[in-house]
């Protein structure tokens, strides 16, 4: 039988907020354990909430730049449960109206297909503590200092039908939500971390299959592998006429596969009710105007531009818009070269993005400025030098020797496009390569990189590779 995948995801991206979403306890991370977990954050008897504004601010954002309908009041409700991590137990979230409802998509790529992604809704709610298993004698410790941290929840309609499918789309939510400057997407840290909702059904039907929530995918490598396990045990257990049993379950990625880890609940076990403490949440046009204002060029159109302003093709102007700051060196060593745009992002979807991963830097952080770049390109330009040679200039700058220009000097690595020069140059390896000649115009064309590998080594790599091809052909074809 053939089987059609059906994934949905569900994403916490924790809003960059300094204090948390009902009190003013601070959320910065790697503090010393229940350290900053205030009266408020554990429901002390006598404390009272208070709605932190930010965090609306940066929800509400993140709904304009999906296309979504915001919600002009929106509830909050209390989800009881009882966990270790969660003293209060409940935890203040919104179910029937949360701030960003139906309408906003997300389009991905994969290979060469696009396609938008549905998005249900989006509801902030806040964090819980954390459980720590190592180093305890056996025993668990409670880490309360996350608690309260403001989140918003992303939920998809179950558009997915690949684990390649779900990476682009994580992948692409992550870009957008730090392109956004709501969240700084950081996953080693559990500021990004999803939940896929994963089923199998046959080929042409409609009906959905019974569904598997695998918890708390921190990257999207274990995302990928989690969900080609979970897909597999599904199948095998219908072909083999069993039936799925609807729960949530956790991935091993020591052992590659997801395990069980309680049954699936339903929104009634959580006996949800409005927030007593809370009022409804109102936001008015001028809220909405604000945060549409803050917003800057989104990936999305900023990628249809660098196609139709600079010409790229669609991949290049995908890989240059998966980060802002990325996008905006682009644009600024093309302005400083000029233009030449498919030469810059060759360099920064190459070499430069090649150095920064070797060095574990961000392109912030990168030694060589786009002004910098662009000034070496426009040594590539010119015909100063080669592209070969730059790589060996760029190793310089990045090293800190200095400027394009004065690494060149120094170096005496300037392109010989002395014409004179390079036919002497020819004529020389061509009178002592009578053999290899010979085969050449005797029809083994691919002799030609054998002469053109000799002149370069030669010219020690600096002969004008336009006008050394050229008379080379001349050469011996005469």
């Amino acid at each position: 039988m053939q089987w059609e995948i059906v994934i949905g995801l569900e994403t916490h991206a924790q809003l960059s907020t300094q204090s948390k979403i009902f009190s003013g306890a601070a959320t910065a991370y790697g503090a010393a354990p229940n350290s900053q977990a205030c009266a408020v954050d554990i429901a002390l008897p006598g404390v009272l909430p208070v709605f932190n504004r930010v965090a609306a601010e940066k929800a509400v954002k993140f709904g304009l730049a999906v296309g979504a309908r915001i919600n002009r009041r929106s509830v909050f409700e209390r989800k009881n449960y009882f966990y270790p991590d969660l003293p209060k137990g409940y935890q203040i979230t919104q179910l029937e109206l949360p701030i960003v409802a139906e309408g906003g998509k997300l389009r991905i790529q994969v290979g060469d297909h696009e396609k938008d992604i549905r998005i249900t809704r989006a509801h902030m709610e806040e964090d819980a503590g954390k459980s720590l298993h190592e180093d305890f004698h056996g025993m668990t410790g409670i880490d309360l200092n996350r608690a309260g941290t403001p989140l918003v929840e992303i939920v998809t309609e179950p558009d997915l039908r690949s684990s390649a499918e779900a990476v682009a789309y994580a992948k692409a939510l992550h870009s957008l939500v730090r392109w956004i400057g709501i969240c700084d997407g950081n996953m080693q840290e559990g500021s990004f971390r999803c939940d896929a909702n994963v089923s199998v059904r046959p080929k042409g039907t409609e009906t959905l299959g019974t569904r598997c929530e695998i918890k708390n995918l921190n990257s999207f490598k274990f995302m990928e592998k989690a969900i080609d396990y979970e897909v597999r045990r599904q199948i095998e257990i219908l072909e083999d006429g069993g039936r799925i049993v609807q729960e949530t379950r956790l991935y091993d990625p020591d052992r590659d596969e997801t395990r069980s880890m309680r049954s699936k609940e339903e929104a009634n076990d959580y006996r949800y009710f409005p927030d007593p403490d809370l009022l409804p949440l109102v936001i008015d046009e001028a809220f909405l105007d604000r945060a549409r204002a803050s917003l800057p060029e989104l990936p999305q159109a900023m990628r249809e531009r660098f196609v139709s302003e600079h010409g790229l093709p669609v991949y290049d102007a995908g890989v240059l818009t998966v980060a802002r700051e990325l996008a905006a060196y682009f644009e600024e060593a093309v302005r400083a070269l000029g233009g030449e745009a498919k030469l810059v992002a060759n360099w920064l979807m190459g070499d430069l993005s090649a150095q920064l991963n070797k060095d574990g830097l961000e392109i912030g952080a990168s030694p060589i400025s786009a002004v910098r770049l662009a000034g070496l390109l426009k040594r590539i330009v010119d015909g100063t030098i080669s592209g070969k040679i730059a790589k060996e200039v760029f190793a310089a700058m990045w090293a800190g020797e200095g400027e394009a220009d004065a690494i060149i000097e120094a170096k005496g690595l300037k392109q010989v496009s002395d014409s004179g020069a390079i036919e002497k140059l020819v004529d020389e390896i061509i009178a002592a390569n009578s053999a290899q000649v010979e085969e050449y115009r005797g029809g083994k064309e691919k002799m030609f990189g054998f002469f053109v590998g000799l002149a370069m080594k030669a010219s020690k790599g600096k002969a004008n590779p336009a006008q050394l091809n050229d008379i080379l052909k001349k050469k011996l074809a005469s």
